[in-house]
């Protein structure tokens, strides 16, 4: 199949990897409400078609904090990526700099950041606040010795959501022989991923935090360091602590609430992105799309607001531009390409993302991708 949608990249990951990367991929917690509600509150956005103008000229490009990106998309972190293709942060990271967009690099990934800046781009970094201030330090500075220049702080995860899927998949939960033989029976059932990742991808290390993991053994021992590792007593106030060991801009990422993007405003971020990490979370709460008109009303100008979720066209990408965005972060549409075929998928996808917003921006008569805003919606369906 050649895919022409997001949808056919998921196809194509679906039968190429593993369940178990396939279902922590595609899956959210719990019921999934929220996950759904991405997508479903998206879809049912309408666009106000207008003709007969003259579109000749379309500028998609923007600019954000000192960078000028091609089109207003992005890449999000996506955790562990470097399974579902050979060291496939790099290659995500290859394709995004290919199409002039950011790549933010998880602090989970496979890939290092030293790995993934020597590629040719240095990416964005997302970081978690952990226990540990001293290692956090050190990653921070590591982060900026590789020349990344925005900082991501997600503040939505003090500790993960359960995801049933991943139980039911043998992700985690799974131990032991029956674990061990559930693992290598999914690798040697999917051949092209068994001679691409786990053969010839290594290593298989947690790349920018491997030292703080030395022995682990597999998903069951990485998450049992973030239960010990990640802080629940984090406030605002510990982001003076981040501010003063990076002095670049910070971007938060995970915010829904309009307080909570007030305090980031007060904390001193440069960014937010309204994020509900993908439906990964708290199941139950609202859209990531519902909650942006909100988000971006209460801080105005003063920060870049971003949208992560529910982004699976660009005809998506425009919805969001409308309603207060300043740019979209994309995570599952570039992990399904980056599973379906490595780099060149993913640039790809993201070919198609641009060309969709260009189709979209021409039928509602929007010369500009900086100057999109309400008036593209019809408010009145």
């Amino acid at each position: 199949m050649t895919p022409a949608s997001v949808s056919d990249y998921r196809e194509l990951a679906r039968s190429r990897l593993p369940p178990m990367f396939f279902e922590y991929i595609d899956g959210g917690s719990y019921a999934e409400v929220t996950l759904k509600r991405n997508v479903a509150d998206m879809e049912a956005i309408a666009l106000r078609q207008r003709v007969m103008r003259d579109m000749s000229q379309l500028d998609l490009s923007i600019e954000t904090l000192g960078q000028k990106l091609a089109f207003p998309v992005g890449l999000s972190p996506v955790g562990m990526a470097g399974m579902y293709a050979r060291r496939g942060e790099v290659q995500a990271a290859k394709a995004a700099a290919s199409l002039g967009v950011p790549f933010c690099l998880s602090t989970v990934g496979v890939c290092s950041v030293e790995e993934v800046a020597a590629s040719g781009a240095a990416p964005w970094f997302q970081l978690y606040m952990l226990k540990d201030r001293g290692y956090m330090a050190q990653l921070i500075a590591r982060a900026k010795a590789a020349g990344c220049p925005v900082l991501v702080f997600t503040v939505d995860l003090p500790l993960p959501g359960s995801r049933y899927r991943d139980v039911r998949s043998g992700f985690t939960g799974s131990s032991g022989i029956s674990g061990a033989l559930n693992t290598a029976w999914q690798g040697v059932t999917h051949p092209d991923w068994l001679w691409d990742v786990w053969l010839h991808g290594r290593p298989h290390s947690l790349g920018s935090v491997a030292n703080a993991v030395p022995k682990a053994g597999g998903v069951t021992d990485f998450l049992a360091w973030i239960a010990k590792n990640f802080d629940r007593s984090v406030t605002w106030a510990d982001l003076d602590w981040v501010r003063k060991t990076w002095d670049g801009p910070i971007v938060i990422k995970g915010v829904l609430d309009p307080q909570d993007a007030r305090d980031a405003r007060s904390a001193g971020a440069q960014g937010l992105i309204v994020s509900n990490h993908g439906g990964r979370q708290l199941d139950g709460v609202r859209s990531s799309i519902s909650a942006l008109p909100a988000v971006a009303d209460a801080v105005g100008s003063d920060l870049e607001v971003y949208l992560d979720g529910g982004i699976r066209s660009g005809l998506d990408v425009l919805k969001a531009l409308s309603m207060g965005a300043k740019a979209c972060f994309v995570g599952r549409a570039w992990a399904y390409a980056l599973g379906a075929g490595g780099e060149k998928m993913v640039a790809r996808m993201l070919g198609t993302l641009r060309s969709e917003l260009s189709t979209a921006m021409v039928l509602t008569g929007c010369r500009n991708a900086r100057e999109a805003d309400k008036t593209l919606l019809d408010l009145a369906t």
